[in-house]
């Protein structure tokens, strides 16, 4: 039998990452109108893209229950906790919370406001990796590295930007850095970062 207050945290997880999800489509469906200026094929699919992105979120769930079980290390016990055994739960639930956000996001948004504080949390790390990797396929899909103007900027100025970005962020940065400047301290100084050593 499924321990009550496990199957009772997962459902309040659940509605509570239904909630932010909504949000993260919201901010990214708001980016990619501003692109749209720039470039005009990626507005006319971006939806299909943040769709089909959402799914292979899904299946690359080993990838985002390691990011997760970083980040839960700096979390109370319970927290880090919830956020590892639900993992299986949220890659299961991802189509169908989205699905239902169309019909029931004010249902989900007044329910998600009763979670508790630990669990919400998890529920918005999980929710700020899934918006940032959603941010750097529609920017890889444009072929540029998620950092605003980075062909103008110098190495000093790329540096200052590293710290904000995701492990899928960084590794773009690397790969477009070695396809065009292949500049090695930058290329270094971005490898010291993904691997924590020179």
């Amino acid at each position: 039998m499924v321990d009550p207050r496990r199957e009772q945290a997962v459902n309040e997880a659940a509605e509570r990452f239904a909630d932010t999800l909504a949000e993260s489509y919201r901010i990214v469906y708001e980016q990619a109108a501003e692109a749209q200026a720039r470039r005009g094929r990626l507005a006319q699919d971006f939806s299909q893209r943040v769709l089909d992105h959402l799914r292979e979120q899904a299946e690359s769930g080993r990838t985002a229950s390691e990011q997760l079980t970083d980040q839960a290390r700096r979390q109370q016990e319970a927290g880090r906790e919830l956020a590892q055994e639900s993992v299986n739960a949220y890659v299961a639930f991802l189509d169908t919370a989205f699905a239902q956000y169309r019909e029931g996001t004010q249902r989900v948004a007044e329910s998600a406001q009763e979670g508790a504080r630990v669990g919400a949390q998890a529920t918005a790390d999980v929710t700020r990796t899934a918006a940032d990797t959603t941010r750097a396929t529609a920017q890889s899909a444009a072929g540029q590295p998620p950092i605003d103007g980075y062909d103008e900027r110098n190495v000093e100025e790329i540096r200052g930007r590293l710290g904000d970005l995701t492990v899928a962020q960084l590794q773009e940065v690397k790969h477009y850095e070695e396809r065009n400047k292949n500049r090695s301290t930058l290329i270094e100084e971005i490898d010291f970062r993904l691997t924590g050593s020179r």
